[in-house]
């Protein structure tokens, strides 16, 4: 178990980065820490894995106490991998030869299974023998979370594993990477902006904010009863509505065109999204987004009720 009591961190000569920061992690667990760009994820996971020194608090893993390079000549918890953005590869060496690096030598049948199991999880057996320079980006991030696997930590840390992968990829890699984590009963934390590594794949789910966490619960708690529009405004387009003299967080499906509708608004613009139409509209000179099936004209009146379920 993780558990991270109270810390908080200040970069010398900035503002405090982090306060205040406690939650625990079972094994096995997921975890997503959602928030703006500059809110602190990353620094958080590199406080976890032991890279920087907290000014206040403790973190320990079970009975381990985790400590920073002020206490440790070559940091970092040997149990633990931490993915961060720049990959750190080889790049003249082979993706194989990558993954494999941490494994022993003195078993190169084992070694090269393991290797094999790994590329298909990250969906790059063609390239086994690609060296990474070739690699584009994208492909050098999947290879960066195999190497990471190679030696099976208690705990991996992802620091937005997805940001540089194609769409039509990033889908099947995740499902495929948070259920081997899951079968393997390894625990991990992922930093991201994008609300999609979260509510299909997150047991829990942090939101920071400020240098603090503002939200801490499921990813379908957060998302079907968001406190504020900014927990909301991390899932999809968000409405902020004043309603009988209440205001509401309300996201474009929740509001759809009716007859017997209480809100009067008048079209602005209407977005393809393959499924369905966004459309921006215009109440009380404020702009107000809903979903429809179809496209609506410009400057078109139309009625909209409030769909509670979510």
């Amino acid at each position: 178990m993780l558990q991270v009591n109270n810390i908080s961190f200040q970069y010398p000569k900035q503002e405090q980065t982090l306060e205040n920061i406690s939650f625990t992690l079972n094994k096995g667990e997921h975890l997503c820490i959602m928030g703006e760009s500059g809110c602190g994820k990353s620094t958080l996971l590199k406080i976890i894995y032991g890279l920087l020194d907290v000014n206040n608090g403790t973190l320990f893993w079970n009975d381990e106490q985790i400590l920073g390079p002020a206490y440790y000549l070559v940091p970092g918890m040997d149990f633990f991998k931490y993915v961060a953005q720049d990959f750190d590869l080889m790049p003249y060496t082979s993706v194989s030869e990558n993954i494999a690096k941490f494994l022993s030598r003195f078993y190169p049948e084992e070694a090269k299974k393991r290797t094999e199991e790994l590329l298909e999880v990250i969906e790059m057996t063609e390239f086994a023998d690609v060296k990474v320079k070739n690699l584009s980006g994208g492909q050098q991030q999947r290879v960066a979370i195999a190497r990471a696997l190679a030696k099976e930590p208690e705990l991996l840390l992802l620091d937005e594993p997805f940001s540089q992968i194609d769409n039509f990829k990033k889908n099947s890699l995740r499902r495929k990477l948070f259920r081997y984590l899951k079968e393997q009963n390894i625990a991990c934390i992922v930093a991201t902006h994008d609300g999609n590594d979260s509510l299909s794949f997150a047991d829990k789910m942090m939101v920071i904010r400020n240098h603090t966490v503002i939200a801490d619960n499921t990813p379908s708690n957060l998302y079907r009863n968001p406190k504020e529009k900014y927990v909301a405004a991390l899932f999809d387009d968000v409405n902020e509505i004043n309603i009988n003299g209440k205001e509401q967080l309300l996201y474009p499906h929740q509001l759809q065109i009716s007859k017997e509708g209480s809100l009067s608004v008048s079209v602005v613009k209407a977005y393809f999204k393959g499924s369905h139409w966004l459309i921006e509209s215009l109440y009380k000179n404020q702009s107000l987004f809903f979903t429809n099936a179809s496209s609506i004209e410009e400057k078109k009146t139309v009625l909209l009720k409030v769909q509670n379920c979510l």
